[in-house]
């Protein structure tokens, strides 16, 4: 791609009215002149056709019905004209540089897609401190990688850091939507190292936004397991069948081995299994796994990210004054065990670990050795 192009930022909306007006807004006030916004609102029952009326020509309006965020997506995309597309969650804020930066990339007729990584705010608009997934996001060709490892075999932001080479979405839209009511940044990551290089900018370029109902809207911690389980199946499986009909020898089973869901399931057994039910657990996972307040009966309280060992020991041990009888560090957070050695050497030399496989490792804190 050479010269200016236009650009498309997607907007996809389900009863997000609250957080709305701050996503578009962002998205009409790039810095990159030849951009178009699309709103896809999928059947929302709140304010938020009334708020998408008020933006009149300087937003491009889809209205549907209720569909999932597949199917919001795969209608942004045939009501788009931009080469370079964005697809932004209406609960997220893009940077007002994200598409000028970007389409810079896209320059390079090899990119099929740009990520960058997000910093994560609260329900109000503050930082937490977190930068989802993190400052060192892979970059160049990322084929063998994927390959090897499946989706999960490379590092990738979530729906709104990301865009997107045209060329590459018409290759594989449209996206199954019965698959992906949810989370089809699976199924776009997984497939873009096949189709192209990636590239990356190294500062955020969109704020992802942590309110609770990330994960409250898909249903219950258990229902949104088996949804998980049941989308990566699908996905691994166009994969391998991708991969296959290009005459590449795949392992399906390794990268079952290595998915987001299969990992966690593993692990949710294994905390079921080993913490007896009315005890309350401290679980490292960072509020990823969005497991709520208590597993089958099993109270769960977070262990928030420290500054430091000696503040990671003085945290463990108030929790565990006030009851907390185990702690688990939950995959793929058991790195938090090289990072804070001293917190790891605290718990060897005084809890007995009585689970330790590659997705979950517990102490059990009743009993201090």
């Amino acid at each position: 791609m050479s010269g200016s192009h236009l650009a498309s930022i997607v907007i996809s909306s389900y009863n997000y009215g609250c957080y709305l007006r701050e996503a578009i807004d962002s998205a009409t006030g790039q810095t990159y002149p030849q951009t178009e916004v699309i709103v896809v609102d999928d059947g929302s029952t709140d304010d938020s056709r009334e708020i998408i009326a008020g933006y009149g020509g300087r937003i491009t309006p889809v209205l549907k019905e209720n569909g999932g965020q597949a199917s919001a997506l795969n209608a942004g995309l045939n009501a788009s004209r931009g080469e370079v597309l964005f697809f932004l969650d209406s609960d997220d804020v893009l940077r007002a540089t994200a598409v000028e930066q970007a389409v810079g990339l896209f320059r390079d007729p090899a990119v099929v897609k740009v990520h960058w990584p997000l910093v994560a705010i609260d329900e109000h608009g503050r930082r937490t401190g977190r930068l989802i997934p993190g400052p060192d996001l892979p970059e160049g060709d990322l084929r063998e990688a994927v390959i090897h490892d499946g989706p999960y075999g490379y590092t990738w932001p979530d729906t709104s850091g990301n865009a997107w080479a045209r060329r590459f979405l018409e290759r594989i839209f449209p996206l199954p939507e019965a698959e992906y009511r949810t989370a089809p940044d699976l199924y776009l990551s997984a497939f873009a190292p096949l189709f192209g290089a990636i590239a990356r900018i190294s500062e955020p370029q969109a704020l992802y936004r942590d309110h609770g109902r990330n994960h409250r809207s898909q249903g219950s911690f258990e229902e949104r397991v088996r949804d998980g389980l049941w989308r990566e199946r699908h996905c691994l499986d166009a994969l391998a069948a991708h991969c296959r009909s290009l005459g590449m020898r795949v392992e399906p089973g390794r990268w079952r081995a290595n998915s987001w869901w299969h990992q966690i399931s593993g692990a949710i057994e294994e905390m079921i299994a080993t913490v007896p039910s009315g005890e309350t657990f401290i679980l490292v996972d960072e509020e990823h796994w969005g497991i709520g307040d208590d597993l089958a009966g099993r109270r769960r309280i977070p262990l928030l990210e420290p500054a430091d060992d000696a503040t990671a020991i003085r945290e463990l041990e108030r929790l565990r004054q006030v009851g907390a009888s185990f702690v688990i560090f939950g995959w793929p957070y058991l790195w938090w065990l090289d990072y804070y050695s001293g917190l790891h050497r605290y718990l060897r030399s005084r809890f007995r670990c009585v689970a330790e496989k590659d997705f979950v490792i517990i102490f059990d804190l009743r009993a201090p050795q």
